[in-house]
């Protein structure tokens, strides 16, 4: 909010004693205010003051020291306890504070008035010039009475980006009546129904000073007036809406403008990018200067292309520019060396976007910069040592780039007020190397410290000792092989919320005295860590998660582990480690728990049985393992279950129903002992399963019908069972088989778990995961079962499709015509089954095939060749199959042993070979035929038709045959005068 208003000065809350107040506050009033203070609930006790006679002296309220009229009621502070946002008065009626026609000042912001609309009477108190009703959870519409306050000059209707109740807009010409307005705040207030009006309207508050519509709804670009009255804007947000950056030139030609925030505007057509500069030939004189002028630039978020250079060009210019984000779009090129003329930046974002080449030296002579973010980018080559240089640096963010060299003690020479340092190089962790002396002590004392994917170690950085004031430690993949000093762990208890070393080579054991912040995340994965597992260690600290996969942690789960680790524990990782014994039953007593992930260990027992209090848990990973017994039955009971993966146990009996597993989307039961039928498994469940792996159990009955239903189902795994029936026809409407992406394992990723999964294909096993490509595998794998009957045609239906094997079954019939069709499939496998007729030519047009199996069945005819099928000349592929004949087999086909039928005719030939050549042949002689017509008729045809070109033409001839003639009788000549004289 810019200051300096004059009426703000006038009404602004009153800090002095009321006791020289001349008239106390009139008594209708005080039982006004009383009657509003009835009817609500205070949360913390702002209006414990209203008691006694005297409302003017009570807190929020200003009365006029003449009149004894209440003027001011200012009850717009949250809670004072730390919890921002906290609303201090909670209820509905406000009907009260109509007795108060006297105020100019009215502030009920961030309080609950549980959705209601807007009183109208507000717009009955004409003496207004200060109203804020931002965060006070109204809602509805906003009422057009509020355009009779004509004293206003302050109008805050904001409400939160994601409000709970939301206020929306049908016109803004009430608007109009406030001719005095110089601060209008409607962020977040829904005007969708405006079109394009809202600009026309907006244009006629010429005293307009700050204009915020962030995340309004706005998505038409207006038709721009002819002229523009807004000469007094100093503050435009138009940010979070869908705006078309064109608009830009219009408010650029508000020569007053000092701060512009257009981020975050994106059309709502997802197909349009704009790739433009913003700065071009077309933009206006007028506008360019006001660029000039500026003193805060956002264009975050707007997809803008191209390079940066001309807009810096205009920035140095004037030399205001204090605040500028780029960030999030798509400009590239190199950062022109002039950007080091800035002098008056204090923050610069460029991040997320496609900037390549070195970082200018230039950097360093932003003196005043407080924030420098290049994070997300391209940027190459080293680092140079002038950013040492920018004293004021606060934030550093240079993460994500490809930096190359060394980063010395130089590079943080000057930045003796650092809080936050981010570096990492995309390049590969030996690329840029973190190099200082061991007894460094840097000049900066950190909050955040995220360093990966360079080369750090091997020591553990002793420098670290002297930042006792860190928030947050990141050092994953800097080649530290080095054991955790003490003087680490005890750093740790004073002030560290996150604390991340994996992908390191750490050594040793975790010692007992690790106490760490309330809500803490602790991620100690991916090193060599050893002895029995730490939890006793942070049993004292409310962890939020705990990684200590991957690691040689041995030994038992301490048997009491529900009992003692911290109930807020949302995520525990123990997979990949030497762990034996059994899973504790306190286990199940962390009810926050949402991710557990014991995988890759050597548990071995049964599971605990009463698992209904984890009703939070979204993620259950036990795979190999070698735990037995049954699946217990409240695991049916868990609604919020994402990923059930049991794999590779020794697990029998048949499962418990799942139709209460709604959120289910992932079921990895492979390589257990589970029977039953699938029906009673599958046919029951509406869960939007992705993945379902049942892989080497004794299940039994038909293939259900009810697995078309999945929608997202694009992994389904159901080989070595006993299953029997035919293959559902409707598989060919498994439409995620279709698709190339699923969105799922970016949400997987975000919550910190990497699943594992074995996969057949291309003939071999491979393991595929999240952090791969395990959301773009697309497999079906019936092998090894009973199954009969025909391969639906409809399974050609499923373009995406990378790996089909049904191998090793009773099915019959001929291969779908329209298998090439697939034109993603990489692994065909119809081996040993009963197939007849012939292999069709389109399984040729299959580029992407690398491993084919037709072995066993009962094929017949000549094998397809060209394309793909040229590179599998292997044999074993058509092995077991009498009646198929042609190359790579030894076996010809019967055609190709007749005889030659000696000379034919164009048409006729003895073999498939002499016909490809006739047919070859007599193309080209009937192609001929045109040619020798339009030769001979274009120059036969102009002689006899033109008599002068024919003329021409014979003279033409007579002057050559003259010329010939003469050359020849020269040549002789000279012949014999070489002879004559040769003689001599």
């Amino acid at each position: 909010m810019l200051s300096g208003f004059p009426f703000l000065e006038t009404v602004k809350p009153c800090s002095c004693d009321h006791s020289d107040n001349k008239v106390g506050c009139m008594e209708m009033e005080r039982a006004a205010l009383l009657d509003f203070k009835e009817n609500l609930t205070d949360r913390c006790g702002d209006l414990s003051s209203w008691v006694g006679n005297d409302c003017c002296s009570w807190r929020g309220i200003r009365c006029n020291n003449r009149t004894g009229r209440v003027v001011q009621l200012d009850l717009g502070d949250p809670c004072q306890d730390g919890s921002w946002g906290l609303s201090s008065l909670v209820g509905e009626p406000l009907n009260p504070l109509l007795n108060l026609e006297h105020l100019n000042y009215l502030d009920l912001s961030t309080n609950n008035f549980g959705g209601i609309p807007i009183p109208n009477f507000i717009g009955s108190f004409k003496k207004l010039r200060y109203l804020n009703l931002s965060y006070a959870q109204f809602s509805g519409t906003i009422p057009s009475h509020l355009g009779n306050l004509s004293n206003l000059r302050h109008l805050d209707l904001s409400t939160r980006l994601f409000p709970f109740y939301k206020l929306n807009v049908n016109c803004l010409d009430w608007l109009l009546g406030m001719s005095s307005l110089e601060y209008l705040n409607m962020g977040s207030v829904d005007m969708s129904k405006l079109g394009t009006n809202w600009l026309q309207s907006i244009n006629k508050l010429g005293s307009l000073k700050e204009l915020k519509l962030g995340d309004c709804q706005l998505h038409s670009t207006p038709l721009s007036p002819p002229f523009v009255n807004l000469t007094s804007l100093l503050d435009l947000d138009l940010s979070f809406n869908s705006l078309n950056i064109s608009i830009l030139p219009f408010f650029l030609n508000v020569s007053s403008l000092v701060n512009l925030d257009f981020g975050y505007n994106r059309p709502k057509d997802p197909n349009l990018s704009v790739n433009l500069n913003i700065i071009d030939q077309s933009m206006p004189p007028k506008a360019k200067e006001t660029l000039c002028r500026l003193q805060s630039l956002v264009l975050a978020g707007n997809r803008i292309g191209g390079e940066v250079d001309k807009l810096v060009d205009i920035l140095v210019r004037c030399k205001r520019i204090k605040m500028l984000d780029l960030s999030f779009n798509q400009f590239n090129g190199s950062l022109p060396a002039s950007i080091g003329n800035l002098s008056s930046l204090d923050s610069l974002d460029l991040s997320e976007n496609q900037f390549t080449g070195p970082l200018p030296a230039s950097i360093g002579n932003l003196s005043l910069l407080e924030k420098l973010d290049l994070s997300y980018n391209q940027i190459n080559g080293a680092i140079p040592i002038k950013v040492g240089q920018l004293s004021g640096l606060v934030y550093l963010y240079l993460h994500d780039n490809s930096w190359e060299g060394v980063l010395s003690e130089h590079h943080f020479t000057n930045l003796t007020r650092l809080e936050a340092l981010f570096i990492s190089s995309s390049s590969g962790k030996s690329s840029l190397v973190f190099n200082v002396t061991n007894d460094w002590v840097p000049p900066f004392n950190l909050k955040y410290l995220v360093v990966s994917d360079l080369q750090l170690g091997p020591r553990f950085p002793s420098w670290l000792h002297t930042q006792n004031q860190l928030s947050s430690i990141s050092l994953t993949n800097v080649g530290i092989s080095d054991e955790i000093p003490t003087w680490f762990w005890k750093l740790l208890s004073k002030s560290v919320r996150l604390l991340n070393l994996s992908h390191n080579k750490l050594t040793g054991k975790v010692p007992n005295s690790s106490v760490l912040q309330q809500g803490s995340e602790v991620d100690l994965s991916f090193n060599r860590l050893e002895g029995q597992l730490p939890l006793r260690q942070f049993w004292s600290s409310p962890l939020r998660s705990l990684h200590l996969g991957n690691n040689l942690f041995s030994g038992p789960i301490p048997p009491d582990i529900g009992g003692n680790i911290s109930l807020h524990l949302l995520l525990l990782d123990l997979s990949w480690n030497n762990l034996s014994g059994s899973i504790p039953p306190s286990i199940t007593k962390i009810e926050s728990l949402r991710l557990l992930i014991l995988s890759n260990n050597q548990l071995s027992g049964e599971l605990p049985w009463d698992w209904e209090d984890l009703q939070q848990l979204s993620i259950v990973d036990l795979a190999n393992n070698s735990l037995t017994g049954t699946i217990p039955s409240s695991f049916s009971s868990l609604a919020s279950l994402e990923w059930l993966i049991l794999s590779n146990n020794s697990f029998n009996g048949e499962l418990p129903s799942l139709k209460s597993c709604t959120s289910l989307m992932s079921l990895d039961l492979g390589e257990n002992k589970f029977s039953g039928n699938l029906m009673t498994l599958i046919g029951e469940t509406s869960a939007p399963l992705v993945f379902l792996r049942l892989r080497s159990n004794s299940f039994v009955g038909d293939i259900p019908k009810q697995l078309c239903h999945f929608s997202s189902l694009h992994f389904l795994d159901l080989a070595h069972n006993n299953l029997s029936g035919p293959i559902p026809l409707c598989f060919g409407n498994l439409s995620a088989f279709n698709g190339l992406w699923l969105p799922y394992a970016k949400r997987l990723r975000y919550q910190g778990y990497d699943q594992h999964m074995m996969i057949i294909a291309k003939g071999r096993e491979v393991e595929y995961n999240t952090y791969g490509i395990l959301d773009l595998v697309k497999s079906i794998d019936l092998s090894s079962n009973d199954l009969s009957g025909k391969i639906p045609d409809g399974i050609t239906n499923l373009s995406g499709l990378g790996t089909l094997n049904f191998s090793m079954n009773q099915l019959t019939g001929n291969i779908p015509d329209k298998i090439g069709d697939l034109k993603w499939l990489e692994t065909l496998d119809l081996s040993r089954n009963q197939l007849s007729g012939q292999i069709p030519q389109s399984l040729s047009s299959i580029s992407s095939l690398n491993h084919l199996d037709l072995s066993y069945n009962n094929l017949s005819g000549r094998i397809p060749s060209g394309n793909q099928l040229q590179t599998l000349n292997d044999s074993s592929i058509y092995n077991g199959n009498p009646y198929l004949c042609g190359s790579p087999l030894s076996r010809k086909c019967e055609d190709d042993e007749k005889p030659s039928q000696g000379p034919t005719s164009l048409v006729n030939a003895g073999s498939e070979d002499k016909d490809s050549s006739d047919s070859e042949m007599q193309w080209f002689y009937i192609s001929m035929l045109p040619g020798f017509v339009v030769g001979f008729w274009g120059v036969c045809g102009t002689l006899l038709l033109k008599k002068s070109w024919r003329h021409a033409y014979f003279n033409f001839l007579n002057d050559m045959k003259d010329w010939v003639f003469i050359v020849i009788a020269l040549s002789v000549i000279r012949l014999q005068r070489k002879l004559k004289f040769g003689r001599v």
